[in-house]
């Protein structure tokens, strides 16, 4: 049968064909073949339009239906015919089992190197990769790196610095810089520190349980990873849903650095028996590791926001009629108590005085809404709250 071209285009696909409905252009082709735009395809070879079951399959029902009459390879075609059909099938086929294949022997390969030591991706910062085809996936050490990142470990350990004290030593007066040459984010210099690489231990795939040891040299000793571990554990920061929120951590910023605040929380045990709870607010010290905001104590800080909210202009703020309904609901239910039936007008309320209350007995929630709804920034240094427009 002669196919007759109702029209020409040409299209180009990126993606593979390995997997079914992944190849956007290829879908809208097979849509326009269904609809009648097109009747024939020219393409290299059969494996080019299919590897997988699903388009080998929408493929073929389309040539059952005559809607696609003819495809054309460089040296194969094929038309609606059962000989040709079952053809096609077999040479997609084929070449779908070929993936298939090359994935089991790739995946063979890769434990065939763990099982020799060899770690077979990137190693991590402090080692390099030979780049001779018969040192394939060897780490050796990067002579520039490893001694710093053994210093580094050796401060934590036997030092007792903090992790962001050594982060902050290996970016300031180190520049250390990693082959990328870019400075470690914070959140990679601790996976750094738990990374069982250095003293010759690693995991394929990752969370696997797979453990291998490793031929590479490692960089510090078990017995030193292990003390690593104890130190950081509790210097690591908790995570979201375990933290315990403080009420006014949210609404302030650092006046000098521009971080965020961030509270500790502090008690004192007397012999007595009584203990006594201290909350102090500081810089996170997130855009500046030496920032000198100081810290401020809880009490303190209650104060200065009670003073700010004189200096507040209340008519201004989202939450006057949400504290004006308040303040009416409350006198409702006082009035109902006492049998009263005096007027209640929204001159009898002291928004501010109302305000204050809230800053010193109301919910955390109450505190951090009223406070977000300023059109103001609150601002904290030198132990001091101020408001910035």
């Amino acid at each position: 049968m002669e196919s007759t071209f109702l029209t020409r285009r040409h299209i180009k696909e990126s993606h593979s064909a390995k997997a079914s409905g992944e190849r956007p252009v290829y879908k809208e082709l097979l849509k326009e073949i269904d609809q009648g735009k097109f009747n024939g395809v020219l393409t290299w070879a059969p494996d080019r339009l299919s590897r997988n079951a699903g388009d080998l399959g929408s493929l073929v029902d389309l040539m059952d239906q005559r809607k696609l009459i003819h495809i054309q390879t460089y040296g194969q075609t094929f038309s609606n015919s059962p000989n040709e059909k079952f053809l096609l099938m077999i040479l997609c086929s084929q070449a779908k089992l070929e993936n298939d294949n090359k994935s089991i022997n790739v995946k063979r390969g890769l434990r065939a190197r763990v099982e020799m030591g060899l770690w077979p991706c990137r190693p991590p910062t402090g080692y390099t990769k030979f780049k001779r085809i018969d040192q394939k996936c060897e780490s050796v050490i990067d002579k520039d790196r490893a001694p710093i990142i053994k210093e580094m470990f050796e401060k934590v350990g036997y030092d007792g610095w903090s992790g962001r004290k050594v982060w902050g030593w290996l970016k300031d007066d180190k520049d250390f810089k990693t082959e990328n040459n870019i400075h470690l984010s914070i959140g990679n210099f601790y996976r750094l520190l738990q990374n069982h690489f250095y003293y010759g231990r690693f995991e394929f795939p990752k969370n696997s349980g797979n453990w291998y040891n490793g031929s590479h040299t490692p960089i510090i000793t078990k017995e030193l990873y292990d003390l690593v571990q104890e130190k950081i554990k509790n210097q690591t920061l908790q995570p979201k849903s375990e933290q315990k929120e403080f009420a006014f951590t949210k609404i302030m910023t650092c006046g000098l650095c521009g971080s965020g605040i961030t509270a500790d929380e502090k008690f004192k045990y007397q012999q007595n028996g009584n203990v006594h709870r201290y909350v102090y607010y500081k810089c996170t010290r997130v855009r500046d590791q030496n920032c000198t905001c100081g810290f401020i104590n809880e009490e303190d800080l209650v104060e200065q926001l009670k003073d700010l909210i004189d200096d507040i202009d209340i008519q201004v703020v989202p939450m006057r009629e949400k504290i004006a309904n308040e303040v009416r609901r409350f006198k409702l239910f006082q009035q109902t108590l006492l049998g009263t039936k005096a007027q209640i007008t929204v001159k009898d309320i002291d928004i501010r005085n109302y305000a204050k209350f809230i800053l010193l007995e109301g919910e955390m929630e109450e505190k951090r809404e009223f406070f977000k709804c300023l059109n103001s920034k609150i601002l904290l240094s030198n132990k001091k709250i101020s408001l910035v427009n």
